[in-house]
């Protein structure tokens, strides 16, 4: 069987014959860290601990929300025996609020359509519960742009492991070199190197606190649209 070379419309620094991407959600698409900050306040206001600062969100969230949880109790000096009632209290917040303190990121709706017009397939793999994952994308009018919605509960290990990117390119019936990984943290580029899928990162997310072109990647974007040539 042959391939192009590259695919039509993407630019030329990426690497040839990608048929797919698979697409980061927190921080790469949506900013979601108001709802982060106000399903924790309310959380911790259920156990009388005082709320944590915007900051130490921003520099906490990508791990899943089990991480999460336990950094904030930690952070706190919540006893993390009360993990599981945290954990109860976080979601049944969560689902009243996913998406009220969200916005979509600039560009981001324009670039998966630019994307999909250039014939990759795409998905996305996050690792905020699924259940959390697709009202929101849905709430923002981008759920249909993806074949697969996959979240941190979907399979039995996250991003960093490379077990999600593997099981997504699976789901796609696509090699992993030739299925980009779009995100925007350590966490995502980690997998997607792991796996053997090709990664691009943008600049405007939630890295930990960590400068984002200190991360290895193939490229770096301001707009999921610069994905194109």
């Amino acid at each position: 069987m042959s391939f192009p070379d590259r695919q039509p419309g993407l630019r030329p620094d990426l690497p040839s014959g990608l048929d797919a991407a698979i697409i980061d959600l927190d921080g790469t698409m949506v900013d979601t860290l108001g709802d982060f900050v106000a399903v924790l306040g309310l959380t911790l206001d259920e156990f009388g601990l005082p709320r944590v600062e915007r900051a130490f969100v921003e520099r906490t969230v990508g791990k899943g929300s089990e991480h999460l949880i336990r950094q904030t109790l930690a952070a706190v000096g919540g006893d993390q025996a009360r993990y599981e009632l945290a954990w109860a209290a976080y979601q049944r917040h969560y689902l009243s609020i996913n998406g009220e303190f969200a916005a979509v990121f600039d560009g981001v709706a324009e670039g998966l359509q630019a994307l999909r017009d250039a014939g990759l397939r795409l998905a996305c793999l996050t690792n905020k519960p699924l259940a959390f994952a697709r009202p929101l994308l849905a709430a923002k009018g981008l759920e249909g742009y993806f074949e697969f919605v996959f979240g941190g509960d979907s399979f039995a290990r996250k991003k960093p492991d490379p077990l999600p990117l593997l099981e997504t390119c699976r789901a796609l019936g696509t090699l992993p070199a030739r299925t980009l990984m779009v995100g925007d943290s350590r966490n995502d580029a980690e997998a997607a190197h792991a796996a053997g899928c090709p990664v691009a990162l943008v600049s405007y997310g939630y890295n930990h606190g960590e400068p984002i072109r200190a991360v290895p990647a193939s490229v770096y974007l301001d707009r999921i649209g610069q994905l194109l040539g």
